[in-house]
């Protein structure tokens, strides 16, 4: 299993920090809420960001076993930069957005005041606050730096 894990680290530690950071997200979730909600396993937003964490892991990869000059590493870093800042103003906006709509469009409805119009409450668990962007690189690069260790 080492052997393995060696060979595809660029693909292994991404995705075990992904699958880590959403366990913990759900986890986070049931001490929160104080029930399981196992469709948090594959929801976006929330505490830690998994995509943060799937970036960081990679570039750390990157960073330890090609190093910091070579151009994949540059590729990997500038689309982690973006993936983060996706994460925390984009979706975080539209997230955002979807709260102020959820509660708006009830009111409307209830009093009458536009026509009969078919309502989905839109999904406001969109993207992350700095913070829990911040616990997602945490988690990448934890994952990311003992996995490099370990498969010297």
């Amino acid at each position: 299993m080492a052997h393995y894990l060696n060979v595809h680290i660029f693909f292994a530690a991404p995705l075990i920090a992904w699958a880590l950071s959403q366990l913990l997200k759900t986890l986070f979730y049931i001490l929160a809420e104080k029930q399981l909600n196992v469709a948090r396993l594959f929801d976006t937003g929330g505490m830690p960001s998994s995509h943060c964490a799937a970036v960081m892991a990679l570039v750390t990869v990157l960073a330890y076993r090609v190093g910091m000059t070579n151009p994949l590493f540059a590729v990997a870093f500038i689309f982690g930069t973006i993936v983060v800042y996706d994460a925390t103003n984009l979706r975080r906006a539209a997230g955002d957005q979807a709260q102020l709509l959820n509660r708006v469009i009830p009111d409307l409805l209830s009093g009458k005041m536009v026509k009969q119009f078919d309502y989905k409450a839109l999904r406001e668990m969109l993207g992350h606050s700095w913070l829990e962007a911040l616990v997602g690189c945490g988690v990448g690069y934890l994952i990311a730096f003992a996995m490099v260790m370990v498969l010297r």
